[in-house]
């Protein structure tokens, strides 16, 4: 029987290549979508490249597809306007297109900067207002919103995960809080795209961290139990260093916007 027909934007990313391998491993007939043509990580993988603010593109990524797992666009601080068009423009479409091809689901990669204007150390859930860190997270902030938006007019469902630092291995001490490791990221990308009947969640992108600022508890209702702690790695990185950034956001929260 085959798996689940899910298309991956930003195939080309850091996420995006260490995601393509492990989703096929699972069972996923997938198709990687990137602005560029990205090159197949296996004989059962569907590629194709182009801009996502084009209809044409989102159709022919889209068709068939029972979910999309959407990475792609901007992941650093920019000018509002490159953020708009990267970020949101694109992610319009992407909507519209799911609205086309009766797509059941996007996964949206939300980001921990949503909330970076916190107080590292304080203990947040998603019940706390959103503080966003700069023109990043704020349009982090106007994804999750459309989320919500074409759910409750389209029944379109959305899981949007505020990630962390997703990254092999914590390298620094705010990442000893907000360290996704890849193991964890694959299980909880699969849950998001997978589990029926979610409705319009978002969840933490976290790991178990003792030191986490997150509570996850919404996480449950995909099943997401992480089972990697970035405190395997605590000596180490608290060695001679640091002990990390004012705020959640780290250097983020630092930027200027314009």
């Amino acid at each position: 029987m085959a798996g689940p027909k899910l298309t991956l934007t930003g195939a080309g990313g850091a996420l995006g290549l260490v995601l393509r391998p492990r989703l096929i491993a699972r069972g996923a007939v997938l198709t990687a979508a990137g602005h560029r043509l990205p090159e197949p990580v296996s004989p059962e993988e569907r590629v194709l490249g182009g801009d996502l603010r084009e209809d044409a593109v989102v159709d022919a990524a889209l068709a068939g597809a029972d979910a999309v797992i959407h990475l792609a666009g901007s992941s650093v601080e920019k000018p509002l306007a490159e953020i708009i068009q990267n970020n949101l423009v694109a992610l319009q479409r992407l909507y519209e297109g799911a609205r086309r091809h009766q797509v059941k689901r996007i996964v949206f990669a939300s980001s921990n900067h949503t909330i970076g204007m916190y107080p590292a150390g304080q203990r947040l859930s998603l019940a706390d207002k959103v503080r966003p860190d700069g023109n990043y997270g704020l349009s982090k902030v106007w994804g999750e919103a459309m989320g919500q938006l074409y759910f409750d007019k389209f029944g379109i469902e959305t899981v949007s995960l505020r990630i962390g630092s997703a990254i092999e291995r914590p390298t620094e001490p705010r990442h000893l809080s907000t360290w996704l490791g890849y193991d964890d990221l694959e299980d909880l990308i699969w849950r998001a795209a997978t589990v029926p009947d979610v409705g319009c969640l978002t969840v933490w992108g976290v790991s178990a961290n003792s030191r986490s600022w997150w509570d996850n508890a919404e996480a449950a209702a995909l099943g997401y139990a992480p089972k990697q702690n970035a405190e395997d790695y605590a000596e180490e990185i608290l060695r001679g260093q640091d002990p990390g950034w004012r705020f959640q956001g780290g250097s983020f929260a630092l930027a200027d916007v314009t």
